[in-house]
């Protein structure tokens, strides 16, 4: 009397479906009694099973995982590709690496929403915009100084107030030129 099928698959490593399957291809025999001698049958088991065909193990995939910005960590020394050999031979991310990227996106975007609520945030179109109509009043205060103070400037040092005004008004405009040469970035 030889040991059961449950008893051999747990001798063998394997499910007990895996030594009825053998069973049933004649790669190894029952006894008469329906159970398993343990010493022929793996013999049998390692003659007549073949090798794991070659190109069935599965390929390592590199997944990156996207940059954390800000001091919330984040991978950015080109090492943050993930590696993961769970996946199937098309190349394509598993469902745990699918699952990892999408969980540092959330991560990102709370990170983004809670710095927004705390105020450490500003909307960029409305920055811009405030920031060339403070430009535009400073040029345009910039622009009526030489109508306001020719006249009395032509009067303290004693000159034509038309003359004093022009050149005031042709000094400011070079100046205000170059200032309009700067580039400024917002980043």
């Amino acid at each position: 009397m030889g040991l059961s099928i449950r008893a051999y698959a747990r001798h063998r490593g394997v499910t007990d479906t895996a030594v009825h399957k053998a069973i049933r291809s004649g790669r190894i025999n029952a006894l008469s009694d329906g159970t398993i001698d343990p010493d022929e049958a793996d013999g049998q088991w390692a003659r007549n099973t073949s090798a794991p065909k070659t190109g069935t193990q599965r390929p390592t995939v590199k997944v990156k995982v996207p940059e954390v910005d800000g001091d919330g960590g984040g991978d950015r020394g080109g090492a943050g590709a993930a590696t993961n050999t769970g996946s199937g031979g098309t190349g394509g991310t598993s469902l745990l690496q699918a699952r990892t990227v999408n969980e540092v996106v959330k991560a990102q975007t709370n990170k983004v929403r809670l710095a927004r609520l705390k105020g450490e945030l500003i909307d960029r179109p409305q920055a811009i915009a405030h920031v060339f109509k403070l430009a535009r009043s400073e040029r345009d205060a910039w622009l009526n100084w030489p109508a306001r103070v020719s006249a009395q400037m032509a009067a303290k040092l004693e000159l034509d107030a038309h003359t004093m005004h022009v050149a005031l008004e042709n000094a400011v405009r070079e100046h205000l030129q170059e200032l309009g040469n700067l580039t400024a970035s917002v980043d």
